[in-house]
């Protein structure tokens, strides 16, 4: 819950609200005012809490999962308000946004960003397409770095803690003459496992990430502004494998006691690196209009194993490789009249994406090679503005043309032995059997208009109601892993269709009792029309008893219905004690899939969407003068209701028939779990000097946050892929930071 102080340092002014100012609508607006249900989180509320990444957020934003995905250390999977993707394949789009600095990152891998050298992060729920470049169906997270100073400023800081986690980050900026600056930071973060590799002795869950970003920025005179700026990360974390749920088919590998330990023999060197370049510039033409230029370009790569069994043995083990890069122009005109106020963009990207793996299968005896590549190229139009009917009385309009091309290649092969030679051409021991897909070339386009429109009434200057419709777009595509040898219509090669969601809501935001509680409410509801589903199964294909597909299908359902509460509100009880919290609750149901005349929706459930999420926090702050300076202590309580991690219920598993059934076995869909943390943090009186201690999940609660999930017959002598994957454990660090 976003919430700011004014800067008087009257102890009086401090404990109450004030404005807090945000750029969800492109243009800076006090939070209030903006009709759009919005969190935000400033640098200080970050650092007060401990965060360490982007993850942290969730715990503070209603009907949000922001995760890190399975089997990963640092690739995204973000879903809002029910709508989002799991998988990270090329191939499959996000329906959540990333922004950093206006820049939209069109891949999750890479995508869990560090917080430094941070102004703050905003979360917009709802579809925001007349706003943001693409893919903001379910919403967009906005990650807005610091600009400089017009002073030298230089800050380091040091954070030590469990598991030997040492972290260093340290930032700085410095003015060249009247009109340029150059600045940059710099962060290593290091830290052994949560458990171990039992079979190779590696640590797992470990942390080892070198990010680094610097910036230009030139201002020759107060109307022109140009930014150029550049970031790297290299992500080299041990892989992580999972903690296997059931025993070795042949009974000599029990389950591990430590959910942080794994026997995965696929290897432990992984490698995540993405870096970009971004030209940012600003021309305010007059007082009432800025026109502005957004180039980019990002790349990615990633080598990574997966062992989807985590057992030693080379069985269901994959190794992989993802490469991706994205050009992106936006040209932007901003107006802000006395009464009429809003955005026009064209919004251009060209991006491709590409990778392939060996999915090696020793107890069959053969392997698997899938690969492929999709370009995609996006053109849009968009635009979106307010005019103000009277004093109290706005009306907003917007809307969203897009057209948006896919052009792919899905290849798979069927190879007797270890390794293919398509993914490793110095294999010259396996031997080629079939190609299963050969699709070059595939093509398809899409293109929508998509509109907004919102009313507000601003009842006093500190109460203001509102009623939004959006409408949300996210193109087609093609299922990387189709299989073309069963599929003998060839529909596979049309891809799956566009999905559209079409979303209301009405909300009140205000300050009360002379501005001591601020209060956001929304509530929602969305049909949500050809939700994009991806089902991934093992199955035998030509009946021989042989599980030999691990493919996965991609769907269009027909209709889905989320409905939803949303809650976020700041009490400043007293001068001393600051009340925060927010609650989530989101009723989200897909009611039709036609599968031969007959609708099969009760087998499906939503995924990543739990049906209630909140957060209580209680803030002690003191400023207790010259002497001492000041102490801010934070203690929150999140909770998090049990939901579904696929499209498909995976409640219960019987390992004696293979079945998955609602009842008994162990469970792969999370249960509800509860999170407390507490943070004390000191200031100095010269407030150069910070101190803080954070502890995080004190409790040390074992919560499930991903899974793999490929059945494979035991008669076959083969082991099942059943695993999962949780959440820090009990962690405490201390922080210290200066600022010269």
């Amino acid at each position: 819950m976003a919430h700011a102080q004014d800067d008087s340092g009257e102890q009086e002014e401090a404990r109450t609200l004030g404005r807090v100012t945000v750029t969800a609508q492109r243009r800076e607006e006090d939070l209030i005012d903006v009709p759009l249900s919005v969190s935000a989180f400033d640098s200080a509320q970050l650092e007060a809490t401990g965060a360490v990444d982007i993850t942290s957020i969730q715990r503070s934003t209603p009907n949000a999962t922001i995760e890190v995905a399975r089997g990963s250390n640092s690739t995204l999977i973000a879903f809002i308000r029910g709508v989002g993707q799991q998988d990270p394949l090329w191939g499959f789009e996000p329906g959540v946004g990333l922004y950093v600095d206006d820049v939209y990152i069109a891949r999750p891998q890479g995508a869990i960003l560090d917080i430094f050298d941070i102004d703050r992060i905003e979360v917009l729920r709802g579809p925001q397409g007349t706003l943001y470049g693409r893919n903001t169906i379910g919403g967009a997270i906005k990650y807005v770095t610091k600009k400089m100073s017009d002073e030298p400023e230089l800050k380091a800081k040091v954070n030590f803690g469990s598991y030997s986690q040492l972290d260093t980050i340290v930032s700085g900026s410095t003015p060249i003459g009247d009109q340029f600056a150059i600045g940059g930071a710099i962060a290593s973060y290091q830290r052994d496992g949560y458990g171990k590799n039992l079979f190779t002795g590696a640590e797992h869950y470990d942390k080892d990430v070198l990010a680094y970003r610097v910036s230009a920025e030139w201002q020759p005179t107060s109307d022109f502004f140009v930014r150029l700026a550049y970031d790297k990360s290299q992500d080299d974390s041990n892989a992580k494998h999972g903690h296997r749920l059931l025993p070795s088919a042949d009974g000599t590998l029990p389950v591990t006691d430590n959910v942080y330990d794994t026997r995965g023999g696929a290897g432990d060197d992984n490698s995540v690196e993405t870096e970009g370049y971004s030209l940012t510039a600003e021309w305010d033409v007059n007082d009432a209009v800025t026109l502005k230029s957004i180039t980019a370009y990002r790349e990615g790569h990633t080598v990574t194993p997966i062992d989807f069994d985590a057992l030693p043995q080379p069985d269901f083990d994959v190794p992989a490789y993802y490469n991706d890069d994205q050009f992106s122009q936006e040209f932007q005109m901003l107006y802000n009249g006395a009464r009429f106020s809003g955005v026009a963009g064209i919004y251009y990207l060209d991006g491709s994406a590409d990778g392939a793996f060996d999915l090696l299968l020793s107890s069959l005896g053969v392997t698997v090679f899938q690969g492929g590549k999709q370009d995609k190229e996006n053109f849009s139009l968009y635009g979106d503005f307010t005019y103000d009917l009277t004093d109290r009385f706005s009306v907003s309009l917007g809307g969203r043309y897009t057209k948006d091309e896919t052009t792919a290649d899905v290849t798979r092969e069927l190879w007797l032995g270890l390794g293919s030679g398509s993914f490793d051409t110095d294999n010259q021991t396996s031997l080629f059997l079939a190609t299963q897909t050969g699709y070059t070339g595939l093509n398809r386009e899409d293109e929508e208009f998509t509109p907004r429109i919102s009313i507000s009434y601003k009842a006093t200057d500190d109460i203001n109601l509102y009623a939004t419709y959006a409408q949300g777009f996210k193109a087609g595509g093609f299922d990387p892993r189709a299989r073309a040898d069963l599929d003998p219509l060839g529909l596979s090669q049309e891809g799956f269709g566009p999905e559209k969601v079409d979303s209301y809501e009405i909300g009140l935001k205000g300050n009360f009792f002379d501005n001591r509680l601020q209060l956001n409410t929304a509530a929602f509801y969305a049909e949500y029309t050809d939700q994009q589903i991806t089902v991934q199964s093992g199955a035998d294909s030509d009946n021989d008893g042989i599980n030999d597909t691990f493919v996965s299908s991609v769907f269009n359902a027909g209709s889905s219905e989320y409905k939803g509460l949303e809650i976020e509100g700041s009490w400043f009880i007293s001068d001393e004690f600051t009340l925060m919290g927010n609650l989530g609750y989101i009723d989200a149901e897909i009611k039709e899939i036609i599968s031969a005349g007959v609708n099969i929706a009760d087998q499906f459930v939503t995924q990543n969407t739990p049906e209630l999420q909140g957060q209580l926090s209680l803030n002690y702050m003191k400023d207790f003068g010259p002497d001492f300076g000041a102490l801010s202590i934070t203690g929150s309580a999140s909770y998090r209701d049990e939901y579904y991690l696929f499209n498909v219920p995976n409640e219960g598993f019987d390992p004696g028939t293979n079945v998955i059934f609602p009842l008994g076995g162990p469970a792969l869909d999370p249960d509800s779990y509860t999170l407390l943390d507490l943070s004390l943090v000191w200031t100095s009186p010269s407030e150069k000097l910070k101190f803080g201690i954070h502890g995080r999940n004190l409790t040390d609660e074992e919560y499930r946050v991903a899974a793999y999930n490929f059945v494979t017959p035991s008669q076959l002598g083969a082991d099942s892929a059943y695993s999962a994957f949780y959440g820090p454990p009990r962690t405490v660090t201390a922080s210290i930071s200066y600022e010269f």
